[in-house]
């Protein structure tokens, strides 16, 4: 948790701090950022919960809301990878397009409509949990954050679980075809561009990260379906691994930047440097001008 908080805060700073990585690219990477960063933030929640299923100390509404929270970052993320791949196959394989088509305020709107997209989708949430009683002489010491009965009766948690798999599946496919396309394009070009070259480092950055994202997620989805139509012991094991590799997906983000993109390993490099530096250099020309005048 701690070292995913790091490092998306520092995507997040890298971008908006530094004029020159506000491509396209980076600002996805920005506000996918703040996504994972929400993600990490519900952790200690979630380990709670485990710890300590009931009685839920927080109250209907924050149970509604960290749930909900956590479905609509889930699905933000999803469509931000999704969107990221398709603006870089429109960069690759039709750079004159790219030029009128992808620009920065453009990019902003779809954003924008990304996080409004993905909250939309995860308003059933909202319904579909809430605090409940599950059973017990005394009332409010079994009151418990989870699905509802109504949810659960009503077929609302197998139509969310559907939905759930094709936010994944779906995305999962266009990815498969989008870097085939962006791999064959690449192959077919000739290797001394320079343009075509920093579109090599790039995609081979994301395709990174979309494998990463395709192993940790994976499990997740396999685990959840699993477990909305059994509750033994294999399964609740295995929601265990998988939720320990989805909260891994919201951290290692960052790490992956800085192995694979030299431009942002330097981004984040002279924001450091510059911070820690600007005392010194004050100090240091201070003494610099006090030398001058005695002279």
């Amino acid at each position: 948790m701690l070292f995913g908080l790091l490092g998306n805060i520092l995507t997040i700073l890298v971008v908006w701090l530094r004029p020159h990585m506000r491509s396209s690219t980076y600002l996805y990477l920005s506000s996918m950022a703040v996504s994972d960063l929400l993600i990490l933030l519900l952790l200690p929640l979630d380990l709670y919960k485990l710890w300590r299923p009931r009685p839920w100390p927080l109250g209907d509404l924050a149970c509604k809301l960290t749930m909900f929270l956590s479905e609509c970052c889930t699905f933000c993320t999803i469509l931000h990878i999704t969107f990221l791949s398709l603006e870089r196959y429109v960069a690759v394989c039709w750079p004159i397009t790219a030029k009128t088509v992808v620009t920065r305020r453009r990019t902003r709107v779809i954003i924008g409509c990304l996080w409004l997209g993905a909250a939309v989708s995860a308003s059933p949430v909202l319904i579909m949990v809430g605090v409940e009683d599950v059973g017990g002489e005394e009332f409010g010491l079994n009151q418990e954050c989870r699905c509802t009965h109504y949810a659960i009766s009503s077929g609302l948690l197998s139509a969310m679980m559907i939905l759930s798999n094709l936010y994944f599946l779906v995305p999962l496919c266009i990815l498969g075809l989008v870097y085939t396309l962006i791999g064959r394009t690449l192959w077919l070009r000739p290797k001394s561009s320079r343009r075509d070259q920093s579109h090599r480092s790039t995609v081979k950055m994301l395709g990174v990260i979309v494998l990463a994202f395709v192993l940790c997620w994976l499990p997740f989805h396999v685990g959840r379906t699993i477990l909305s139509l059994s509750l033994d012991s294999f399964t609740t094991y295995f929601n265990l691994v998988s939720s320990v590799l989805f909260y891994l997906s919201a951290a290692v983000n960052p790490l992956l930047y800085n192995l694979m993109s030299a431009r942002y390993r330097l981004a984040v490099h002279s924001l450091i440097h510059k911070r820690s530096h600007t005392h010194p250099h004050r100090l240091r020309t201070l003494t610099a001008r006090h030398s001058t005048t005695t002279l």
